[in-house]
């Protein structure tokens, strides 16, 4: 194990919401070290987001983003030459990576055009509870629960 815990990074809000929240999902969209193509993606599909549902664009990414952020996750752990899934609880910072992550791999997945429309897509579809980011949260739970039995070899 380590001998001191890693300093907590501090993240710059984004400039045109000031959120940490946004900085962290571009940061997670960006490929290659282009940060301002990767704002530009975000807020072009948050521009998408209000033309198709005429709602706050942010406000429908945040409640996405609720929606699709899973609260318990199955671990492998060996335990007397057999592996189990074992359910655990997920860390707040862990629980919107994964959703940030999730949103990110299933709308590049997508068929739209763009890398805006794509994800601008996904959004409004999580955001009503459905699309595949939520498909994976909901499978996620399952197996959480379907593994609940294991759950006093916990570490």
């Amino acid at each position: 194990m380590r001998k001191t815990k890693p300093k907590k990074r501090i993240l710059l809000p984004d400039p045109k919401f000031n959120e940490t929240i946004v900085t962290r999902f571009v940061n997670s969209l960006m490929y290659g070290g282009k940060k301002s193509v990767a704002y530009g993606i975000f807020y072009d599909c948050l521009d998408i987001i209000e033309k198709r549902t005429k709602e706050n664009g942010l406000e429908t990414w945040k409640k996405a983003l609720e929606n699709i952020t899973p609260m318990v996750e199955v671990r492998s752990r060996r335990v007397g030459g057999a592996t189990f899934q074992i359910p655990s609880e997920i860390r707040p910072a862990r629980r919107t990576a994964l959703g940030m992550k999730w949103m990110i791999s299933y709308a590049r997945n997508r068929n739209e055009k763009s890398m805006a429309e794509k994800l601008a897509g996904e959004v409004i579809s999580a955001s009503k509870g459905e699309g595949s980011a939520v498909k994976k949260k909901d499978d996620t739970h399952r197996m959480a629960e379907a593994n609940k039995a294991f759950s006093h070899f916990r570490f």
